[in-house]
């Protein structure tokens, strides 16, 4: 049983903001999800600590969200309280060539430190609509980037609510994958390492990606990114188009015209119109092709 003028005593005494009673929908990129019991915008690791302690012992359920780009959550919404890692969050420090992150800072904003300090490496990581602390919990990448090239060391807080540190070698990065996956562990800062390169040759290559990504996605539409992960031997995108899946729908979801990896809102889907073309497309890519397909998306439930 959640106490919500306990909690937001709790939130006020640690400046934080807190939304009783507040739409998922309004917070993730696919804007699909009911309400949450509470939405607590975190503001310093000493909050996220009390606030995990009060929460953990009452046995509340919550989620850790940052842009909420890789979510797809629930009609139903979610019975527990939305710890959301963002702009209250989000300090970026340069120090030679180094960049200490707070896990709720854009990772488009690192980026575009990094640009101006004239270091380089970041480039294709440019546009990746999340922050930087859910970048290094699915190890996100794009165009032959992933975070694992750039990461150096991070900070969490651990089951028992201790402050924790880990070096890149023990993050268990792979695709989509890091030390931090489905753990009850809450990253609150990151740190990478950069060569040094020329600002105006980082800028033309940030451009470039992002003009790759205009012209390749559907980006004007609500999505959660690329839906589905890549098949050992082959591509999401690819095999769904050979199986003539693109622009395929159900209720307000459809396989976009322009890039079948995703699957986007047209306005009016619900996450169970996304779950039924989802698993539509799963079963006809399996029997035509042999290949399995996997959600990519957390789902929030």
């Amino acid at each position: 049983m959640i106490n919500i003028n306990e909690l937001t005593e709790i939130c006020n005494g640690l400046g934080c903001r807190i939304i009783p009673e507040c739409y998922i929908s309004e917070y993730v990129t696919f804007r699909i999800g009911g309400k949450c019991r509470a939405l607590i915008s975190i503001n310093s690791v000493e909050s996220v600590i009390e606030i995990l302690r009060y929460i953990r012992q009452k046995n509340i359920n919550y989620f850790i969200i940052g842009r909420g780009s890789n979510i797809l959550a629930s009609d139903e919404g979610f019975d527990g309280v939305i710890l959301l890692f963002g702009s209250d969050f989000a300090h970026i420090e340069v120090t030679g060539n180094t960049i200490k992150c707070d896990s709720g800072a854009l990772l488009a904003s690192a980026c575009v430190h990094a640009q101006q300090s004239g270091l380089a490496g970041m480039e294709n990581l440019f546009g990746i609509p999340g922050t930087v602390g859910g970048a290094l919990y699915m190890n996100a990448g794009a165009y032959g980037s992933e975070m694992s090239d750039i990461v150096v060391s991070a900070e969490y807080i651990d089951e028992n609510c201790e402050r924790r540190f880990i070096s890149r070698e023990s993050m268990d990065l792979s695709y989509r994958h890091s030390f931090f996956s489905g753990k009850p562990l809450v990253i609150t800062s990151v740190t990478v390492k950069l060569p040094y390169g020329d600002p105006e040759k980082i800028r033309a290559d940030m451009t470039e990606c992002m003009k790759k990504r205009t012209s390749k996605q559907p980006l004007e539409f609500p999505s959660a990114g690329s839906t589905f992960k890549r098949p050992e031997g082959s591509y999401a995108s690819l095999l769904i188009e050979q199986c003539g899946l693109k622009g395929f729908s159900c209720g307000g979801a459809m396989i976009s015209e322009k890039h079948s990896g995703f699957v986007i809102n047209k306005g009016y889907a619900t996450c169970a119109d996304v779950l039924e073309l989802c698993g539509k497309v799963q079963q006809i890519v399996k029997e035509k092709t042999g290949f399995s397909l996997e959600l990519e998306p957390v789902i929030l439930s």
